[in-house]
């Protein structure tokens, strides 16, 4: 008979190393399911991710929503007069994002001062100022630079307006204007589109695309905005900003046309409305609270110190009644924008203490072509920010006060100037 050796393993584990072992691979392998599902949620909730605002945007019967019109996309559609097709272009963010695009108007021409590139700026942030540092404030008012002038055809905008009663919903279509200003002298033509506001809560905002260089642009946009009772329609105002976008600087306003609900009766059926487009009224827009600056120049150092002091009487922009603002400073030479800075969001008031100064390196010589921008804006954690109100000192102030603001501190040299200025509407 055979003999009948033992066979031993190469090595000995233990039950308990085992056990371990075991549970080891089982606790990485659903971390790593877990990892990988929720990514996939996320990535799912992102693409079906419902707006902040309520409300349907129809282009051409093609449910969309308006932000998905980003400045890459190009939507081309069929122009209903004989001139043949047009080209839309894409649509800005809404709110602050705009404020990126920087002044109205059109760029220098090359023979004046020195090109943006071979500024020696350099920007700087301050330390605070005490609060009870003197100042002598000022007051002032501001208007808009960029609407047009008075003996300017601004043509008419047509719309509808309809109400939906089993949805409870404002139906309001954008449909075509006519007969608009020339605002780019280059080519002849605009490039216009339009912003609605639905007031006096200005909750809803949207805008149309942008048409490409057209006079007679056909948008035929429809905005659906639900939860607004019928009872209440008597009560709100259709405001159109009607503008021409600007691709290297901020967009020009061409006019604006106020619609008051109070005349109109869409209970039977979608109502048709053609408004002429008036020139832009800052004087009967609510008031936007007012911003106290300083400016001052050391000739020597060849340096521009500006300081947000302070803001009062401002707007109410949460549902608590209060705000959370911050202002942001942007700095032009010309029409575009060579630096910008903003100060820390002062939490639920409607009349913060900022004391934030901001230091710039500026030549002399450039000084009478620069301009100092004020953002006022009420920082959302949720949704995005708005702006409170604007303010414009320098060269391009559309103001006698900000202009005269400006004077002062080209005259007084190391001196710091400090005003009140009234905020404007952005």
């Amino acid at each position: 008979m055979a003999e009948i050796t033992s066979v031993h393993p190469g090595f000995d584990v233990s039950p308990v190393v085992a056990g371990l072992i075991g549970a080891t691979v089982l606790v990485v392998s659903v971390s790593v399911t877990v990892f990988v599902w929720t990514c996939c949620h996320q990535q799912a909730e992102k693409k079906h991710k419902t707006p902040p605002y309520k409300f349907i945007h129809m282009l051409k019967g093609i449910s969309i929503y308006p932000e998905t019109l980003s400045n890459k996309k190009k939507i081309n559609r069929l122009r209903r007069d004989k001139s043949g097709a047009a080209r839309d272009g894409g649509r800005g963010n809404l709110l602050v994002d705009a404020a990126e695009s920087g002044l109205g108007g059109a760029d220098k021409a090359p023979d004046g001062p020195p090109s943006l590139d071979q500024l020696p700026i350099k920007v700087e942030f301050g330390d605070e100022l005490s609060p009870d540092q003197s100042l002598t404030p000022g007051g002032s008012k501001t208007s808009s630079p960029s609407s047009p002038g008075d003996d300017v055809v601004l043509g008419d905008l047509t719309f509808s307006v309809d109400y939906n009663f089993p949805k409870k919903a404002l139906v309001v279509t954008i449909q075509e204007a006519h007969g608009l200003p020339v605002m780019d002298e280059h080519t002849q033509s605009s490039d216009p589109y339009i912003k609605m506001t639905i007031l006096p809560d200005k909750r809803h905002r949207v805008k149309t695309r942008v048409l490409r260089k057209t006079l007679e642009p056909v948008f035929d946009e429809t905005f659906t905005f639900y939860g607004i009772p019928y009872s209440q329609l008597q009560d709100l105002v259709l405001h159109f900003l009607v503008l021409s976008f600007d691709r290297f600087s901020r967009d020009d306003v061409i006019g604006e046309v106020m619609v008051p609900l109070a005349g109109v009766d869409p209970s039977t059926g979608k109502v048709q409305l053609t408004r002429e487009i008036l020139k832009r009224n800052i004087q009967k827009c609510i008031s936007r609270g007012e911003l106290q600056v300083s400016l001052s120049y050391q000739p020597v150092a060849q340096r521009m110190t500006v300081v947000v002091l302070k803001a009062r009487h401002l707007p109410k922009m949460d549902i608590t009644g209060l705000s959370d603002p911050y202002v942001k400073v942007n700095v032009y030479y010309g029409r575009k924008r060579i630096a910008k800075k903003k100060t820390h969001v002062k939490k639920c008031t409607l009349n913060p203490v900022f004391n934030e100064s901001f230091i710039y390196d500026i030549p002399a010589e450039l000084l009478p072509d620069v301009s100092v921008e004020f953002l006022v804006i009420d920082f959302e954690r949720t949704t995005k920010n708005e702006v409170v109100g604007r303010l414009i000192v320098g060269a391009h102030s559309g103001s006698a006060a900000g202009a005269e603001h400006w004077r002062q501190l080209c005259d007084s040299p190391a001196k710091a100037v400090a005003k009140w200025h009234s905020l404007s509407e952005y």
